[in-house]
């Protein structure tokens, strides 16, 4: 049981190396430094994108089948030469092999190590308490970046490049890390299936479940949600709040904290409101609060902004665990890479039609469409969640 327990702490650890993101305050600053244009900029988180895409369920498949602890130390390792590779580029091409291989990297973490959290809490006979735990390791990830922003920043003063220098450090953690922990199942008959099996796995959770398909993309709409107003809230501080960039650098960092401090006390809240009530306030939250912010200009929008994060810091976890029960230790890892992948898919398509709004009309009109989809294409999948919701499962 304290291996258990110790797989916990462990990934905690990742976390952290994941998310104490040195360079995110002046990464663009850097680009510039190095001959980028905006242009190139986009194109590489874009490239970063698609890396995840294409990878994000055939590496949870590999987790499921080779093991989550082995393809979380090869996300390490991968993150870590990833910013090595940063760190001494100096151009576009140099800074998309460093964006490719950290996009595997983190496509060979994503999903693995949710489910090995899961499955070491199951082990322990706590996986009533996931919520709990995952709520913790978010809110680590979410207070690490905000301490990072403001080291980075100092960091920043000697040079741009220090950050990344830093960086390589950092990532380097979650190697030991990953190496310590201790694979809670182990399941030696699918490690003779073919890869052709993720298609039957994808074809169960997407179509032939119907519990699990309709906890997917109802997780998928709210995470495409956050990911957008991840993307766009910078510009929105700026160009109608007037936020200076130190104005936006404290917003974010308000932010982030919310987020971490929200995660901790998810479960707490889903329990106690249950779980229709607790689904349908993080769908009317996070709809109603891109109406509110396309309709005014009035500074206390920041308030429905900072709520707008502290139901995001509710429904990651809460969202997760839904989807948790419902899956097979087998089969976890890919089933939560299915989920990330369908959320990526939906911003993918999503995200550049709501910058291309924006760049047409208004900022705060591309963020009205938004709620407006998001309380649309959510309100039909709630319909369908209710019965599901009120079971005991």
């Amino acid at each position: 049981m304290k291996s258990y327990t110790m797989n916990i702490k462990l990934l905690y650890l990742v976390k952290i190396a994941k998310w104490f993101m040195l360079y995110m305050p002046v990464i663009v600053l850097f680009y510039q430094e190095n001959g980028l244009s905006l242009k190139d900029v986009l194109t590489l988180q874009a490239i970063y994108s698609v890396a995840i895409i294409v990878l994000e369920i055939p590496s949870g498949y590999l987790g499921d089948v080779w093991g989550k602890k082995n393809t979380i130390i090869l996300g390490a390792i991968l993150g870590t030469l990833g910013f090595a590779i940063y760190s001494f580029s100096y151009g576009f091409w140099g800074f998309l092999i460093a964006e490719l291989v950290l996009g595997v990297g983190q496509s060979f973490i994503s999903g693995s190590d949710s489910a090995i959290l899961y499955d070491s809490l199951k082990r322990r006979g706590d996986e009533n308490l996931y919520v709990k735990y995952e709520g913790r390791v978010l809110s680590t990830g979410n207070f690490a970046e905000t301490i990072a922003a403001v080291a980075g920043g100092f960091l920043a003063e000697i040079s741009l490049r220090t950050p990344f220098y830093a960086q390589i450090f950092v990532a380097f953690l979650a190697i030991p890390a990953a190496f310590m922990l201790i694979e809670p199942y182990t399941v030696e008959k699918n490690r003779t299936k073919a890869l052709s099996n993720i298609l039957t796995i994808v074809k169960n959770s997407l179509f032939k479940s119907r519990e699990l398909s309709v906890n997917i993309f109802f997780s998928a709409i709210i995470g495409c949600s956050t990911l957008t107003m991840a993307w766009f809230i910078q510009a929105y501080l700026k160009d109608v709040q007037n936020f200076s960039e130190y104005q936006i650098g404290i917003a974010w960092a308000v932010l982030n904290l919310t987020v971490g401090i929200a995660t901790i006390f998810a479960y707490k809240i889903e329990k106690k409101l249950g779980k229709v009530i607790s689904v349908l306030l993080i769908l009317i939250v996070v709809g109603s609060s891109y109406l509110i912010i396309g309709s005014t200009n009035l500074k206390i929008v920041f308030v429905v902004i900072w709520v707008f994060y502290m139901i995001r810091g509710i429904a990651t976890p809460v969202l997760k665990d839904y989807i948790n029960r419902l899956c097979q230790p087998e089969v976890r890892a890919t089933v939560l890479s299915v989920r990330n992948f369908i959320i990526r898919i939906f911003f993918a398509g999503f995200g550049p039609m709501i910058g291309w709004i924006a760049d047409l009309y208004t900022i705060q009109t591309a963020f009205l469409l938004t709620g407006f989809v998001i309380l649309s294409a959510g309100s039909i999948m709630f319909i369908f969640y209710i019965p599901f919701l009120k079971s005991n499962k």
